[in-house]
C-alpha cells in the first residue's frame, strides 16, 4: 500500500505451541491472525504444518490420514474467510493428498481470499526425528512467486531455507519478500546439538545475498510422538524472526513464547537499494552450469 513515502507493507511471523487437536490449532492461528492484523500487518506467515503435532518424528502408516487434499481444504476454506474479511494475505501450511502422492504443500492466500496457488516443499529432509521422505513426495512446482496485493512474494517451506539456490531463484522472478514457515529445534539424537544460531545466520544470508526482507516461523514447545522404537521427542527453538534487506534482524520471538511479530518495510526504498548495490547487475549466469550438477563436476547439455 502507499502512504505516501512509498509502498509501504507490514508483515508479520506468529508462533505458538501446537496441540495435536486441528480445531484448537487453527483457533490459536486465527486468534494470533487476528493479533497481527490489529497491529497493522497485511501479510501474515503462520508455522509450517501447524494443524498438529509435527508427526515426521516416527514413520507410522496411520499418520498418512492426517493428509487432505487442496481442493475443498477446509482449513485453506477457513483461512480464505479470514483473509478475505481482515484484508490479509496468509500462506497457509498443509499435508496434501494428491491421488497417491503426498506433499509438504502451501496454499497462498491473497487479500480477498482468493487463493493464488500453491507451492511444494523441493528439498525433503530424512534424518532423526525428521523423517519427512516417508511421508512427502518431492515438490514438482518448482520455485514460485505470487503476486499478492500489497507484495510480489517467494514461500518456500523450511528445509527449502538451508539452500541459497532457493531463495535466489525466487528473487530472480521477482520476489520482494521471502517467507519461510518452519519446524525445527532439538535432535532427538544429540542433545547437544543447537542449530538454532545456525538456522538465523543462513537465512539472514538470504536477505542479505539477495537484498529482500524475510519472514521466518517456527513453532515452540515439545512434542511427543510414539514410534516403533519408542517415545521420540522435540522441544522446537521458536526464534521466529523478520530480518531486513541487508539480513538484520528488526523482531524476533524467543524460544518459549507465543509470539506475534510485526515489522513495516518501504518496498519502493528496497528495491532502488537493491538495484543500486548491484548484485543483480554484475551476476554471471554463464558460469554458474556447474550449479546444475551434484557432484561439482559433470557438465550438462543445455
Amino acid at each position: 500500500m502507499d502512504n505516501g513515502g512509498g509502498r509501504k507493507v507490514a508483515v508479520a511471523a506468529v508462533q505458538f505451541a501446537c496441540t495435536d487437536s486441528p480445531s484448537d490449532n487453527i483457533a490459536t492461528a486465527e486468534r494470533l491472525i487476528r493479533e497481527a492484523h490489529k497491529k497493522g500487518a497485511n501479510i501474515i506467515l503462520i508455522q509450517e504444518l501447524f494443524e498438529g503435532y509435527y508427526f515426521c518424528q516416527a514413520q507410522r502408516e496411520d499418520f498418512f490420514k492426517r493428509a487432505k487434499p487442496y481442493k475443498n481444504n477446509p482449513t485453506i476454506l477457513k483461512m480464505q474467510e479470514i483473509a478475505k474479511e481482515l484484508g490479509v494475505v496468509l500462506p497457509v501450511s498443509f499435508f496434501e493428498e494428491a491421488n497417491n502422492a503426498h506433499y509438504n504443500s502451501i496454499a497462498i492466500i491473497d487479500a480477498d481470499g482468493t487463493d493464488l496457488g500453491l507451492y511444494r516443499k523441493s528439498h525433503i529432509p530424512d534424518g532423526p526425528g525428521y523423517q519427512e521422505k516417508y511421508y512427502f513426495n518431492p515438490g514438482d512446482t518448482g520455485f514460485k512467486v505470487f503476486t499478492t496485493k500489497y507484495a510480489k512474494i517467494g514461500v518456500a517451506i523450511c528445509w527449502d531455507q538451508w539452500f541459497p539456490e532457493a531463495a535466489r531463484a525466487m528473487a530472480l522472478q521477482g520476489a520482494e519478500i521471502l517467507l519461510y514457515p518452519t519446524a525445527i529445534g532439538s535432535e532427538p539424537q544429540d542433545t547437544g546439538l543447537d542449530s538454532c544460531e545456525h538456522w538465523k545466520r543462513v537465512m539472514q544470508g538470504h536477505a542479505g545475498a539477495n537484498l529482500v526482507p524475510l519472514v521466518a516461523s517456527n513453532r515452540i514447545g515439545t512434542e511427543i510422538i510414539k514410534t516403533e522404537h519408542g517415545d521420540s521427542q522435540i522441544t522446537f527453538y521458536g526464534n521466529s524472526f523478520i530480518a531486513g534487506p541487508t539480513g538484520e534482524i528488526v523482531a524476533i520471538g524467543n524460544n518459549k513464547e507465543e509470539s506475534v511479530l510485526v515489522a513495516e518495510f518501504d518496498l519502493d526504498k528496497i528495491k532502488s537499494q537493491r538495484h543500486g548495490w548491484g548484485v543483480y547487475r554484475d551476476r554471471r549466469p554463464d558460469l554458474y552450469k556447474v550449479l546444475l550438477t551434484l557432484d561439482g563436476q559433470t557438465q550438462k547439455p543445455f
